[in-house]
């Protein structure tokens, strides 16, 4: 009997028809690890799913990719659901990714970074923001669970430090779903209380433990109280976003503490200081002082007063002298101008000066009554007018028009009763 042959397609489609087929392969769950991850420009994902012992080729198309909160890469661990089926063109399964997450910590990790880079946007971690914490602080508030090694830890190194200093306890939750609203309304009742330092935190543990720190609410209550407050979450290694929107973060909470407050040590050294510089520059002024006496007990003044009126009487016969000598040609000048106005012809003959401006005044008269229009009416002429407008020609008037006749003494209305 002939053997018959097939083509290696209608194989691998024989194949691909098997495992379409299979209801267990038609939708399967499989955890592991990306690799050779593949971003393609149609926005379609390719990449490897890895165990310790084993992988295999995954897809994941654009129309299921857009629905992803987070970009995948290589080395995460992810969870994924999808169906088994074969690629004809290369002979090989694969898994069809219609749904992925990240698995476990790998979730809160994403989750953290995504919140951070958020807050860090919408300027909460921005150090303009940040005030100081006052040195010498006279109240603190503790806003962590009442029992535990935290709050021990914070009270006894206060205690033991700054001992004047009043520690307040806020008690509240640090873990569980209800520990974000209870640390947040701890928040706003501390801001209410005038502190001047607030220490907000709790001890170690996984990241689960400490996620209270790490919700935004937290994170906004920070943000937004008055009160500096420093961040004490955790161990040095655990960043929390409470630590970077707090004006001072601690790596523990006996850090905060130790940050909190001076040492009784460090407050009397300082004091003593101030001390010596005080008295170093009390001796600094009254050598300074004594310096300035004693130049003044030295000067010339002191040992001679009536040196210093000396020479005040010299400038005052100084003054009297240029106002006397001031007097004398002012006096001299104006004796001089009486002189010569008693000496003119004015004063030695007036009767002269009014018989010459009555002669001027004459003609000047004379003048006027030449050139006065009125003047030719002393000899018997008059002045005929009609309307104020003199009438010279006989054409300017016509029978029975009123026109006035001005004569040397009086006036005259009269009507025209012929022309000639």
């Amino acid at each position: 009997m002939e053997q018959e042959y097939i083509k290696i397609s209608e194989l691998n489609n024989y194949i691909k028809s098997l495992l379409d087929k299979d209801i267990y392969l038609n939708k399967v769950y499989l955890k592991g690890e990306i690799s050779n991850f593949k971003n393609h420009t149609r926005g379609h994902l390719y990449f490897t799913l890895k165990d310790d012992e084993s992988r295999i080729s995954a897809v994941m198309f654009q129309s299921s990719a857009v629905k992803l909160t987070f970009m995948p890469e290589d080395g995460m661990n992810v969870l994924v659901s999808g169906r088994i089926s074969a690629y004809p063109a290369q002979g090989s399964y694969q898994i069809y990714v219609d749904k992925m997450e990240v698995d476990g910590l790998g979730a809160l990790y994403i989750e953290y970074e995504k919140l951070k880079k958020k807050l860090a946007t919408l300027g909460l971690f921005n150090k303009e923001h940040k005030v100081p914490i006052p040195k010498y602080p006279e109240k603190i508030g503790v806003i962590t669970a009442s029992t535990g090694a935290a709050v021990k830890d914070i009270m006894s190194t206060i205690k033991r430090r700054y001992p004047i200093c009043e520690v307040i306890l806020f008690p509240c939750l640090v873990q569980g779903k209800d520990a974000a609203p209870d640390i947040v309304r701890q928040i706003k009742r501390a801001d209410e209380y005038g502190l001047d330092t607030i220490i907000v935190g709790r001890g170690g543990g996984s990241i689960e433990d400490l996620w209270a720190f790490n919700e935004e609410i937290v994170a906004y209550a920070i943000y937004e109280c008055n009160t500096p407050i420093i961040s004490a979450v955790g161990h040095e290694i655990d960043w929390t976003i409470a630590d970077f929107a707090a004006d001072l973060r601690a790596p523990t909470p006996t850090g905060a503490a130790e940050m909190a407050v001076p040492t009784v040590l460090d407050v009397n050294t300082l004091i003593d200081n101030y001390k010596i510089r005080l008295n170093k520059n009390i001796k600094n002024m009254v050598n300074t002082k004594f310096i300035k006496l004693r130049s003044l007990k030295n000067s010339f003044i002191l040992k001679n007063p009536m040196s210093m009126y000396e020479v005040k009487e010299q400038k005052l016969d100084s003054l009297m002298d240029g106002l006397n000598k001031n007097i004398k040609l002012v006096l001299t000048d104006k004796e001089n101008k009486l002189n010569k106005i008693n000496m003119s012809i004015i004063f030695q003959n007036p009767y002269n000066l009014i018989k010459d401006k009555k002669i001027k005044f004459d003609l000047l008269l004379n003048t006027l009554k030449l050139v006065n229009p009125l003047g030719i009416l002393e000899k018997g002429y008059s002045l005929t007018t009609i309307n104020n407008k003199i009438i010279k020609n006989k054409d300017e008037v016509k029978i029975n028009d009123i026109i006035d006749i001005r004569l040397h003494i009086g006036q005259i209305k009269a009507e025209v009763k012929e022309i000639k």
